[in-house]
């Protein structure tokens, strides 16, 4: 196990502009840590400086207390799982996760040892003799995963290893990473452009764009308190609702306003707040849109656009008089159709408040 350390550290292609702006992090002894965002953000360059596979235009890489700058990837005791299995077809189960320990001229019983340790926590015991053609997408990706944890590396290093299975092996195998990481308690990096694999299986997450660190924190934090417009609308399914409006103080609270919308608002907000009135930007998450009570004022009342049952709850797409769209995640409940008129209510708790140009209140 071992401390990871990354000072401004940057990367940047002769023809390509700058990939990676500035990035410094300290990942924990043991800490399991994901990077996410849109493609081109720069999370996976990030992970291949730490790999020692591209080179840091500048800044340090430290990993265990020794900058490895100029240290070549098989002197960095790191191991890698990529998005690709790269097993070798002629090579059977046993052969494919040894092939790394024969390379360091192990001996060959402490080799058996930790390849039949390592299958027996991957469920591989029964598969060691095959080939991998003669296995399914998962269980190959679980021999790419046992090859790096036979060599016992300090660092595992993930580069989006679950983007060629389908749902349902991709649910199976988030599960098994994670089941590894408590076993072992090694420190894992792993880099996704997938949201939910982020917030199931990370400690903290780093969210990226344009090659810079927008927000890092544990899950529930960047869901419920996200640091800008970006982080907002890139995490969450489906994202976060935002309405462009005005920030007042009515009757000695504060009040967000655009017709036919008025709500209002924590004044824990208002610290951060220039003088009123100013413009601000709503944040609502679709799960903290309810409908109204017959009895209730509505803060939102508009038309049915798109119905869509999930099962445990419906996706409800709303469009407002002055045009505006969202989507209020409900309960199941009375049935809704397009073009019926709904009063909805926002939980005030949830509600986030972001400048126009992107920050938080």
């Amino acid at each position: 196990m071992a401390e990871v350390v990354l000072t401004e550290v940057c990367k940047r292609y002769a023809k390509g502009g700058l990939a990676v702006d500035g990035f410094s992090l300290t990942i924990r002894d043991g800490e399991f840590l994901v990077l996410v965002g849109p493609s081109g953000c720069g999370k996976s360059t990030t992970l291949r400086m730490v790999a020692g596979l591209e080179e840091i235009t500048s800044g340090t890489v430290a990993i265990d207390g020794r900058v490895v700058n100029n240290i070549p990837p098989k002197d960095r005791d790191i191991a890698m799982v990529f998005q690709n299995y790269a097993l070798y077809p002629h090579m059977n189960v046993f052969d494919n996760m040894a092939f790394g320990l024969k390379l360091r001229h192990f001996p060959r019983r402490e080799i058996d040892l930790r390849v039949r340790e390592a299958a027996a926590a991957l469920g591989l015991t029964d598969y060691l003799r095959r080939l991998p053609k003669q296995l399914s997408g998962g269980q190959r990706q679980r021999v790419a995963l046992g090859r790096a944890i036979v060599r016992r590396p300090k660092v595992f290093l993930f580069d989006e290893p679950l983007s060629n299975l389908d749902a349902k092996m991709r649910v199976e195998m988030r599960a098994e990473i994670r089941r590894i990481h408590r076993q072992l308690q090694s420190t894992m990096i792993y880099v996704t452009h997938d949201q939910v694999e982020a917030m199931t299986m990370g400690d903290r997450i780093v969210v990226m764009d344009g090659g810079r660190i927008q927000q890092v924190a544990p899950p529930l934090e960047v869901y419920g308190c996200p640091a800008n417009r970006f982080v907002a609308g890139f995490i969450g399914t489906p994202p976060m609702n935002m309405l462009e409006g005005v920030l007042s103080k009515v009757d000695g609270r504060l009040r967000f306003s655009v017709d036919p919308v008025s709500v209002t608002v924590p004044d824990s907000s208002a610290a951060a707040l220039p003088t009123l009135p100013c413009p601000v930007v709503l944040g609502f998450r679709p799960e903290s849109v309810r409908l109204a009570g017959d009895a209730e004022p509505a803060e939102l009342s508009g038309t049915v656009d798109v119905v869509e049952p999930m099962g445990a709850e419906t996706d409800l797409h709303v469009q407002l008089e002055n045009g505006f769209r969202f989507i209020a995640r409900l309960a199941p409940g009375p049935e809704l159709i397009p073009g019926q008129s709904v009063r909805l209510a926002l939980d005030p708790a949830a509600l986030s408040l972001f400048r126009p140009e992107g920050p938080r209140l």
